[in-house]
C-alpha cells in the first residue's frame, strides 16, 4: 500500500503524528533528530534525521543525523540519544528509523568486498537472512519446522487479539496512500494473516533451501514502515509535564558468527542484564523482534524461556505485522510500553533483536508504573 509513498515522507509523517502527540514540547527544545535506515539511498538518503526534521516542520536550528545498524537501526538511534541525554549532551531527541522495502530491497546496490569471501572471513550464507536462520536450525536439531510454525502461529493469533482490543492502534499515525484506484489512508498494518492455520503454514515452500524449515510463514515479511519516539532527560519530562512511558536502564550490542546472526540476542541480552546488574528472572516482559521463527526460539531455550509464556511479544510480533528494518526498534519499544502500563507488578522489560552480519542488540527498560504491591 505505500508503493506510491516515499520512504523519507513516511518518516516525516511518523515524527509529525509523535509531535502532535506531544504539543507541550516546543520544536526548538529538541536537540538532535537520529533517523536510522538500512538501505541510505534515494529517498532513504540526504542525512535522513536532517531532511526529516526540516520536512517535519522542525525549526531549522534542530539538528540531525542518519543511522545504519541494519535492523537494530532505530534501536541504535535511541541508544545513542539515550546516552546523550545520560551523558548531559542533550535534554530532548527524536529516535527513529525507516525502511521502504519495497524501493529498496535489503542489499541493493550493496557491493561486498570480495575478501569476506576469498579469505573466508564469512560463510557465503553470511549476507542471505534466510540462509542463516536455516544454519540455526541445523546447529539445534530440537528446533524443527513444526515448532516454529506453531509459534508463527501464535504470532498471527496474538496479533490478532491485539488488534481486536485496541492495543496496536493508539501507536498508529494514519498515512495517505495512492493507487491505481485513487487516494487512500492507511490506518493499519496490512501484513498480518489472522486466517493463518497450521496446516497452511505446513505447506508453503522453503525459498532458502530444498527440504529446509524457513518459510514465508514462519518468517517476518518484506515490509515498509517508519517509526518515531521522543526521549528526554528525567528533569526535561518532569519541567514540560511529559508522561514517562519507560525509563532506559541499559542497552547492549554483541557480535556472534555472522552465518548464524538470530543467535546475537543472546551474548547482548547477557551483556545488558551485567552492566544493569539484574539476571534474566528480573525481566517480567519481553519485546523480541521476530526476524524468523527460530530465532526467537533460540533465545528462549538459551534462557529456559517456554516458546509460549504470556511474557512474550503478548501483542504478537514481526511474524505477522513485518519487519521493516531500521525501524523496528522503536515498534517493539512502543509495545512493551504499552504493556507496562498494563502490567505494574512488573517493574523490568527488555526489547531485543538480531541483527544482519552476526549481531544483536538489547535494552533494558524499567516499568514507571511499577506497584510492589501489584504483584
Amino acid at each position: 500500500m505505500y508503493w506510491g509513498t516515499r520512504a523519507d515522507d513516511l518518516v516525516v509523517k511518523a515524527i509529525i503524528g509523535l509531535l502532535e502527540r506531544n504539543p507541550r514540547v516546543p520544536g526548538d527544545r529538541i536537540d538532535e533528530v537520529a533517523i536510522a535506515a538500512t538501505t541510505q539511498t534515494g529517498d532513504q538518503g540526504l542525512t535522513l534525521g536532517r531532511t526529516a526534521a526540516l520536512l517535519a516542520g522542525l525549526p531549522k536550528s534542530v539538528p540531525g543525523f542518519a543511522i545504519d545498524r541494519m535492523c537494530a537501526g532505530a534501536m541504535t538511534a535511541v541508544t545513542t540519544m539515550g546516552s546523550g541525554i545520560g551523558f548531559g549532551a542533550y535534554d530532548l531527541a527524536i529516535a527513529g528509523g525507516v525502511e521502504h522495502m519495497g524501493r529498496h530491497p535489503m542489499g541493493s546496490g550493496v557491493d561486498p568486498n570480495p575478501r569476506f569471501l576469498s579469505e573466508r572471513l564469512v560463510g557465503e550464507d553470511a549476507l542471505m537472512m534466510g540462509a542463516t536462520a536455516e544454519r540455526i536450525h541445523d546447529r539445534f536439531p530440537s528446533y524443527t519446522k513444526e515448532r516454529s510454525d506453531r509459534y508463527a502461529l501464535r504470532s498471527q493469533q496474538k496479533v490478532a487479539a491485539a488488534y481486536a482490543a485496541g492495543k496496536i492502534q493508539p501507536d498508529l499515525v494514519p498515512i495517505a496512500i495512492r493507487s491505481e484506484s485513487g487516494w487512500g489512508l492507511a490506518t493499519r498494518d496490512e501484513a498480518p494473516r489472522p486466517e493463518t492455520t497450521l496446516d497452511g503454514l505446513a505447506t508453503l515452500k522453503t525459498p532458502f533451501r530444498p527440504h529446509g524449515r524457513i518459510t514465508a510463514g514462519n518468517a517476518s515479511g518484506l515490509n515498509d514502515g517508519a517509526t518515531a519516539c521522543l526521549l528526554a532527560s528525567a528533569v526535561t519530562a518532569k519541567e514540560l509535564g511529559l508522561s514517562v512511558k519507560m525509563t532506559m536502564v541499559s542497552f547492549a550490542f554483541a557480535g556472534v558468527e555472522p552465518e548464524v546472526m538470530g543467535l546475537g540476542p543472546v551474548p547482548s541480552t547477557e551483556k545488558a542484564l551485567r552492566k544493569a546488574g539484574l539476571s534474566i528472572t528480573d525481566i517480567g516482559l519481553f519485546e523480541l523482534n521476530e526476524a524468523f521463527a527460530v530465532q526467537v526460539i533460540s533465545f528462549l531455550d538459551h534462557f529456559g524461556i517456554d516458546d509460549d509464556d504470556p511474557r512474550v511479544n503478548e501483542y504478537g510480533g514481526a511474524i505477522a505485522i513485518g519487519h521493516p528494518l531500521a525501524s523496528s526498534g522503536v515498534r517493539l519499544m512502543n509495545q512493551l510500553a504499552a504493556q507496562f502500563a498494563e502490567h505494574p507488578e512488573v517493574r523490568y522489560g527488555l526489547t531485543a533483536m538480531c541483527v544482519g552480519l552476526g549481531q544483536g542488540g538489547t535494552v533494558i527498560w524499567e516499568n514507571p508504573h511499577f506497584n510492589r504491591k501489584a504483584r
